[in-house]
This record gives C-alpha cells, sequence and structure tokens, in this order.
C-alpha cells in the first residue's frame, strides 16, 4: 500500500471530527460511544477552531485520494497537558489502514516538524490498554504520569 503523508488542506479541516472520534480508546467488548460525543467541551478543544493558531499544526496520510489517518497538535488545557509550551497530539487511523506503518509515518513527519518548528516537547495521553503506548514508547515518549487508567506522556524534541 502507497501513501503520502502531507499537510492538511483548508477544505479538509472538517474530516478533523471523524478522526477525533477515530481517537477514542474503546476497551475490548464495550460498545463504542456515539458519535455525538465529540461535541463534549473536553473534547472540542481538540478541534474547535482547529488551524487558525500558530501552534496548530496538522498533517494527514493520504491514500488513493482518500485521507485515512491524521495527527495534529495544539497547545491546549486537555488531558495531555503539562504546559503552556508544550502542543498536545492527537492522532487517529482508519480502522482498515492500522498495523501498515501509517501511524509511526504520521507520527515521525509530526515530531520532525515540530523540531523544525523549535519546539522542545510533545505530550499526549493514552489510556494504559492501547496498544499504541508500545509504538509512542518506540518513537522515544516516557510515561510522565500515571493516573487511573491511563498515561501522560511526553517526548523531547
Amino acid at each position: 500500500m502507497t501513501y503520502t503523508i502531507r499537510e492538511i488542506k483548508e477544505e479538509e479541516i472538517k474530516l478533523l471530527d471523524r478522526f477525533l472520534y477515530l481517537a477514542i480508546y474503546v476497551h475490548k467488548g464495550e460498545v463504542p460511544p456515539p458519535f455525538e460525543i465529540i461535541y463534549k467541551p473536553e473534547l472540542q478543544v481538540y478541534v474547535d477552531n482547529l488551524g487558525k493558531e500558530k501552534d496548530d499544526h496538522i498533517l494527514v496520510a493520504e491514500s488513493e485520494g482518500l485521507v485515512v489517518g491524521a495527527v495534529w497538535v495544539r497547545i491546549m488545557d486537555d488531558y495531555g497537558h503539562i504546559d503552556n509550551k508544550t502542543p498536545s497530539l492527537i492522532i487517529s487511523v482508519e480502522k482498515e489502514y492500522r498495523g501498515k506503518g501509517i501511524g509511526r509515518s504520521l507520527l515521525s513527519s509530526m515530531l520532525s516538524l515540530l523540531s523544525m518548528r523549535g519546539y522542545k516537547d510533545v505530550s499526549l495521553s493514552c489510556q494504559k490498554e492501547n496498544y499504541a503506548v508500545s509504538l509512542y514508547e518506540s518513537l522515544g515518549f516516557e510515561i510522565i504520569k500515571d493516573i487511573d487508567e491511563e498515561y501522560i506522556m511526553r517526548k523531547e524534541i
């Protein structure tokens, strides 16, 4: 499978609602929440006016003309917030495209972009059960907080 990592186009910003929904971890055996959950204020912080602030950076993975994954960062008071200088990272890939290296490519590309733009760190929140924890650790993210069912992770860039 071939895919390209690139910056998002303005007309694609609306796709991030779907990718935010896909980023919600669902425990094995649980029913996924309704799509409308993304409209809760604590989740809208991830997408509200995204792309309008200087610390908003968004990359997508495109395969055969379709956007199949997205990674974005912004400085916000979210679950992965550690300070007002460190952007929080969100990533998701369409289910049928997972396990093909797209997530790793998106993350690596975002880390490179952040480095070029002078950021020192990036953070994220991840459920402990999420298989992505090992991906994040393999890319140098470290667990800095262990809170109930989730980790707050940080990577120096």
